[in-house]
């Protein structure tokens, strides 16, 4: 199996928020490059050696701070890797507190316009649960089972549907989701989770993502599903932090997270804001580790556990609304 090496800038301070992200998003081996370590060894007292070859000196001292992890290469691995650049943008936001540097995302050797279209290689036609097929918008599919054909072009943002996290939540949305549902699709990346529900009958899907970009890719993937502008809604913001945008919000049958655990925890104080009695939220983006976390509070905060799915090391969970 092939690997790409991935290597995310930042400062002293983000290299500790930017491991974290990449940590939440199942990877655990990442090698940290921090220039204090390097100037503690020059000037150790105690140090056992009299000489360091000068080149090698002159490359720890030329190196950006920050750290480096593998990703496999192949559609999972992409959409990991989207994933992680998504939620790096998404902590510098947030913690502008601190700083953590630029979180500048490089893949080494591969030059960044290639890499906006060679990734498209990895992206066929593939079925996920029952009745619905994940078709890349550049690709030919017959449809000769009358399958729900879901297409797709999400352009630099997560959520080709190639990825355990995506596939667990779309399953569960063929599974849950009802004829005249009104959904909402929290982190909605290229809006995938929407548009899925809105093809298995959803009458309504609001989609949410704190990336502005996410706005048009959305419409540009709804239209590609032909599914009319008054069927949806997309907004830019932050549900955790921006109450303006909580009141922008309906009452909706089932609410959509796929994420990441640290997202999805705060997350279960604000969804019984927005969803109604008894209604459906689905959530994901929970690798194994984090599962009894979240458990603990959907129960907290008024959810009763339906069911749970796996895949590798990701979890998905239903739970159902039922504290008013």
């Amino acid at each position: 199996m092939d690997f790409l090496e991935v290597f995310v800038e930042s400062s002293d301070i983000g290299i500790e928020f930017a491991s974290g992200v990449v940590y939440a998003n199942g990877i655990t081996g990442i090698m940290v490059n921090d220039k204090r370590d390097f100037d503690e060894f020059i000037k150790a007292p105690d140090r056992q050696w009299d000489y360091i070859d000068d080149e090698l000196m002159e490359k720890k001292l030329t190196d950006k701070n920050g750290i480096t992890f593998f990703v496999t290469d192949n559609a999972s691995g992409i959409e990991s890797l989207n994933a992680i650049k998504r939620e790096l943008e998404r902590v510098k936001k947030t913690e502008n507190d601190f700083d953590l540097g630029s979180f500048d995302v490089t893949i080494k050797n591969v030059k960044e316009e290639d890499w906006a279209n060679n990734w498209k290689k990895y992206f066929k036609p593939f079925n996920i649960g029952q009745n619905i097929v994940i078709k890349p918008s550049w690709e030919e599919y017959e449809n000769n089972d009358s399958k729900i054909v879901l297409n797709i072009d999400p352009g630099h943002i997560f959520g080709t549907g190639s990825h355990e996290t995506t596939q667990g939540c779309i399953e569960f949305i063929e599974k849950y989701i009802k004829n005249g549902d009104i959904v909402a699709d929290i982190g909605c990346g290229s809006g995938i989770l929407a548009i899925a529900a809105i093809l298995e009958g959803a009458k309504f899907a609001t989609a949410v993502d704190i990336d502005p970009n996410a706005i048009e890719i959305v419409k540009q993937n709804a239209e590609l599903n032909d599914i009319d502008i008054t069927k949806y809604e997309v907004f830019s913001g932050d549900i955790l932090n921006d109450d303006d945008l909580i009141v922008k919000l309906k009452k909706y049958d089932a609410v959509f997270a796929n994420i990441v655990a640290d997202i999805v925890i705060p997350l279960c104080e604000k969804v019984p804001d927005i969803i109604k009695p008894n209604g459906v939220f689905i959530c994901s983006g929970i690798i194994d580790d984090r599962l009894d976390e979240v458990k603990e509070a959907l129960l907290k905060n008024g959810f009763a556990l339906l069911e749970v799915s796996a895949k590798k090391d990701w979890r998905a969970v239903v739970s159902r609304f039922v504290k008013e």
